[in-house]
């Protein structure tokens, strides 16, 4: 807060912005709040998928934000520099005379390639870094026609897929790569895959254009092919992370997640006979799970051959389907935002108690990555890197300091 405040005081903008997901919001109030104190003319704007489906909520919670915009920001961040008379700005909620406002939504825009390319000159690229690598991010694609109940993507950005050319998307890695030396780069685009054809696409002009980087995408096992898979390797892609989410269908077809068991053992054999590494999110602890719902999901984490596991709990995010059920139903145990980590239990479960739950994740983390083989191949591609860094730390995170002591506990009692 410190180093905030000497930054606002060194130039006192006339505007602030502040972006925050759920469990950052507590933050962002409090960056809020500093910024009026060292500067109470400077108009506050929050923006972020919390505030865009509260903010409402977000403007009672908190004095020192004078406007919340809703949805995609660049558009409605430009109307609100050029025009002075908020009631013409589209897609903001703000006070005005006491009350609190809302104006119809800013479309979306349809053509990402109006979007200019970010200033990386504004930004101290030079301390990102991934291991020895300088690191990049690149969003390639919005909007999500799937229908998760866990995510609130296809509400924000909408459902239609829209996608940046693949001229502009080798035009920023060309910069990100001869301007600021960025070896590797995370492409964070909800589904890179989305379109297979147009993804093999941008992997042959990276190889093309001899552009000398590493990189990682996500991609949906039901969008992800081997010779997808192959053109991506040859471009210097390493790792992919695939959705798996459950290894029970009756959970998949709960969530909405619109694949089944087998693609995910489908796609994770793509990627391996591409030679990428495999990364697979779970998720555990929605309502209708029981206990052998998770356990199945915890074998079959070890089962599909995913090379490194993700494992989370199921979070209501505002804006998600999981938030309405869960509010319908009288499901949310806390409103408390810094608690919305997916490493806490934040909503009733019908089968199973907070600290069941609590349980079952650590059980998870504890079986993928202590099985002999991942020790193995942890000493002999990480120099045990898991077993000297990565564990104590998950011990620390997830079973406080009394760590092993906890651990032999928790082994013990499942």
């Amino acid at each position: 807060l410190r180093e905030l405040k000497g930054r606002i005081r060194s130039f006192y903008p006339d505007v602030i912005g502040i972006t925050a997901t759920t469990s950052m919001i507590p933050d962002a109030y409090e960056a809020a709040r500093v910024a009026k104190e060292v500067n109470p003319d400077a108009i506050v704007l929050m923006g972020g998928p919390h505030v865009t489906f509260l903010p409402e909520e977000t403007l009672n919670e908190c004095k020192y934000i004078d406007i919340v915009v809703r949805g995609e920001g660049e558009l409605i961040f430009r109307e609100l520099l050029r025009k002075k008379d908020l009631r013409d700005v589209r897609g903001i909620t703000y006070r005005s005379s006491g009350m609190i406002k809302s104006n119809p939504a800013m479309p979306l825009i349809s053509n990402l390639d109006e979007i200019p390319i970010p200033a990386y000159d504004l930004l101290p690229m030079h301390l990102y870094r991934f291991g020895s690598l300088r690191f990049g991010t690149i969003i390639t694609s919005r909007g999500c026609p799937f229908n998760c109940i866990f995510c609130s993507s296809s509400l924000q950005f909408g459902k239609r897929w829209r996608a940046h050319s693949k001229e502009r998307v080798i035009e920023e890695l060309r910069i990100l790569h001869h301007d600021y030396g960025v070896r590797e780069v995370e492409f964070l685009d909800d589904t890179f895959t989305l379109d297979r054809r147009r993804a093999r696409e941008i992997s042959r002009e990276i190889v093309r254009e001899g552009l000398d980087i590493s990189w990682t995408a996500s991609s949906r096992v039901n969008t992800f092919d081997l010779e997808t898979g192959r053109e991506m390797k040859r471009a210097g892609a390493h790792t992919i992370y695939f959705g798996i989410e459950s290894g029970s269908q009756k959970i998949l077809d709960l969530i909405g997640k619109g694949i089944t068991v087998e693609q995910s053992i489908s796609a994770v054999k793509s990627a391996k006979k591409a030679k990428l590494r495999a990364l697979g999110s779970f998720i555990i602890g929605f309502p209708e799970e029981t206990e052998d719902d998770i356990r199945r999901t915890i074998d079959f984490s070890k089962r599909v051959g995913v090379d490194l596991a993700q494992f989370t709990i199921a979070t209501p995010y505002p804006g998600t389907k999981l938030w309405d059920i869960a509010n319908k139903m009288n499901l949310l145990l806390t409103r408390d935002w810094r608690k919305y980590t997916t490493i806490d239990v934040v909503m009733k479960s019908f089968y199973l108690t907070e600290r069941q739950i609590k349980r079952l994740l650590n059980w998870a983390y504890i079986s993928f990555y202590l099985r002999p083989k991942m020790i193995l191949i942890d000493l002999m591609r990480n120099k045990g890197f898991i077993l000297r860094k990565a564990v104590p730390a998950a011990l620390r995170f997830f079973l406080g300091g009394e760590g092993v002591k906890k651990l032999k506990k928790e082994i013990s009692k499942l």
